[in-house]
Order: structure tokens, then sequence, then C-alpha cells
């Protein structure tokens, strides 16, 4: 560490359980996403500190409005982060460069910031996304436990080779406003495509915040990353999430 105490980043390969944990412990949905993912780590003078996820989201479609093949494009779907002192800002955008050194044949990511949570984006907005608008209205499904599940993941008889992980019959539907969506080009010729689409970026409801977890109420410029009272995890667990093995 410097004389100024600034924490050493480092971005590389993350474990399926390192990411699996990170997900469940320290994302406000604590649910790792089940499609196919691309799973980086950050840590912090080698202490393990979470991840950022990249898939293909919920419908491959996701980059066919702009153009794109499935594989050229994904969307960013967990910044799951303990207590740390890096910028957010940082470890994206340091995630992002990862991603597209290892995959350069990607050239647009979408995200979304979800206005339920009390998010409106403000970390995309702080690093230049372009913002294109809102999705459509969805119903979501929240089950006996409080846990907020996607439409395509309810059903009347619990499937795995179906990804059907909850039983209609056990949750309350729930209609969601329509998510806020994000576009970061990856190259010039993207870049110049996509400019068109551009509108004003939205600003923060407060009224949106109130009755939110701790979490879910903290400045969206920092979405995933829970107050240092929730962080639970232990120096050992630290330490094995670091000896695991550069994911496949």
């Amino acid at each position: 560490m410097s004389s100024t105490n600034k924490p050493v980043l480092r971005i590389d390969w993350a474990t399926h359980e390192a990411a699996s944990y990170a997900c469940l412990n320290w994302h406000y949905s604590k649910r790792m996403p089940r499609f196919k993912l691309v799973k980086i780590g950050a840590w912090e003078n080698d202490k393990f500190i979470g991840v950022v996820l990249f898939g293909w989201g919920a419908t491959p479609a996701l980059v066919k409005p702009y153009g794109l093949k499935m594989t050229q494009g994904c969307e960013l779907t967990r910044i799951a982060l303990k207590e740390h002192k890096s910028p957010v800002s940082k470890i994206m955008s340091l995630a992002i460069k990862f991603l597209k050194k290892s995959n350069p044949g990607i050239r647009l990511i979408v995200s979304f910031a979800d206005p339920a949570q009390g998010h409106h984006g403000g970390i995309y907005q702080a690093t230049n996304w372009i913002y294109t608008g809102k999705s459509v209205d969805t119903i979501n499904y929240t089950d006996k436990e409080g846990r907020s599940w996607h439409a395509r993941n309810v059903g009347f008889k619990v499937s795995k080779a179906k990804q059907i992980m909850v039983k209609k019959s056990e949750c309350i539907a729930v209609k969601s406003p329509g998510k806020l969506r994000y576009l970061m080009p990856l190259d010039k010729e993207m870049s110049i495509k996509i400019a068109p689409l551009a509108k004003p970026y939205p600003k923060r409801v407060k009224q949106a915040m109130t009755g939110l977890q701790p979490e879910q109420r903290r400045s969206d410029t920092d979405p995933p990353a829970p107050f240092t009272s929730n962080v639970i995890a232990s120096e050992q667990t630290d330490k094995l999430l670091i000896s695991l093995k550069k994911a496949a």
C-alpha cells in the first residue's frame, strides 16, 4: 500500500463460487444470475471485494435493435461488492477493459438501472454511458421470503430444465416500472451509430427511496455495495476466495 493509503486494486477472473458468494451476500437481489456469465473479480490489497458480471441477459435479442449479433454484445448484470475504498466507477471501468481485451468481438454493453430500487443510473452517468430511455413495465413475482423473481422463472411446477425456480401459487404478482436503459459502445463505429439514440439523463427521484432497505437506499452511483453492517464475510472467507483458482 502506498504512503497515501491508496489501495492496490486488481482485476482478474473470478470463479463461479466466488461470484455466487458475492451476489448472495453483497448484492441487494441476493441472487446469482442463471444464464451464461463472464465473471470478473476485484481485489483490494489482495483481498477479494466482489465481482462485476456480464452476460447475455434475459433475452438473446438484447443487442439486435442495434444491428448486432448475439455474440457482439452483452449485459452488465451485477456489480456485487463488499465494503471497499476504490471508486465503483474505477472497478467497473477496469472490468470493462478486461472484458474487451478477453473478448475482442464485443462491441456494445447494455445495462439497466431499476427505479423500483431507488436507482437512476448514477454510476453510468458518471462514466458517460448513453441513456436511451425506459423499457416497458413488467410483472415480477415476490415469494414468501420477500425475494423478487422474473416472470420467466415462475411457473406452475418447479423445473430446473426450464429454469422455473419457484411456483406461481407461492408468489404475489407485482407490477414493476420499466428499467432505465444505458449503453456503452466499445468502438468508434458503434459510438457513432448509437449517438442519435441519446436522451437526457434521468434524475434521482427521492420519493422512490422511501421504505427501501439500507443497501437499496444507498446512492446508486455505488448501487450494489452494501453498508458495513451488511458485510458478513470473515477473514477466513476472504482467504478462501482469494485462493480459488482462475475460472475456466
